[in-house]
């Protein structure tokens, strides 16, 4: 009789103990640690503007003021974003429609947000990226003529709310831009398009930074490096420099 009774007491001797460890632990108050959201800095331009060049100074920049950069582009950053990078920049037999052209972009995108922009921007780094969706609006919208209402609604679904926070468009003639890339290399599908098709994506690229002032800063990229570094260091230091 002894040993049944003891049982249920040291049942409530150890629910007692439980109820004060629970009460004492719903004093504590909760502490929420949220990690600042990082920057997203894109670099945008047409051919031969000197993106590759200027994005290394932006990177030494950045670090110089003590920021931790993740550096990727646009297509790929990703395993699947190279292929189709590959198959988008070299696959000149393969005759890809406007639309297909788009919708393998945004594919490319949607895993490079996922598996790289993102994580990065969550852990309060810089994301430095070579070409974004707005490269989609000027070469796929302006060059190729797919509406910009089209370009739009994907990229609403694809990214959700995710836009850069800063863009520099290295803004040079077309003609100028040809003649530099045509020293760097064999021409790739893009680059062997016409005059014509060039002057559509610069006209694009300009109307968009004209509506979006705030967001991208046109570079005057037909300078000297000289003093095209020291445009990008004046908007790096008056966007970036306080954050």
């Amino acid at each position: 009789q002894q040993g049944r009774d003891q049982i249920p007491a040291e049942r409530k001797a150890a629910d007692f103990r439980g109820a004060r460890q629970d009460a004492h632990c719903h004093d504590k108050p909760v502490i929420n640690i949220v990690m600042p959201r990082g920057i997203f800095i894109t670099l945008e331009g047409g051919e031969g503007a000197g993106k590759s060049t200027n994005l290394a100074f932006v990177r030494k920049w950045l670090e110089r003021a003590g920021r931790e950069v993740v550096v990727t582009r646009e297509p790929g950053g990703t395993e699947l974003g190279e292929r189709v990078r590959d198959i988008l920049l070299h696959g000149r037999e393969l005759h890809i429609s406007a639309e297909s052209e788009m919708l393998l972009m945004f594919a490319a995108r949607a895993e490079h947000i996922a598996r790289v922009i993102r994580p990065a921007l969550d852990a309060g780094k810089i994301v430095l990226c070579d070409r974004f969706t707005d490269a989609t609006y000027a070469y796929q919208g302006g060059g190729r003529g797919i509406p910009a209402a089209r370009i739009a609604a994907i990229e609403s679904w694809v990214q959700g709310d995710l836009r850069p926070d800063l863009t520099l468009l290295f803004d040079v003639p077309v003609e100028a831009g040809r003649r530099r890339a045509g020293l760097r290399s064999e021409p790739d599908r893009f680059e062997q398009e016409s005059n014509e098709f060039f002057a559509r994506v610069h006209a694009t690229y300009l109307a968009r930074a004209a509506s979006e002032p705030g967001r991208m800063r046109v570079i005057d990229a037909s300078q000297s490096l000289e003093k095209v570094e020291q445009q990008i260091g004046s908007v790096l230091k008056e966007v970036v420099g306080g954050r």
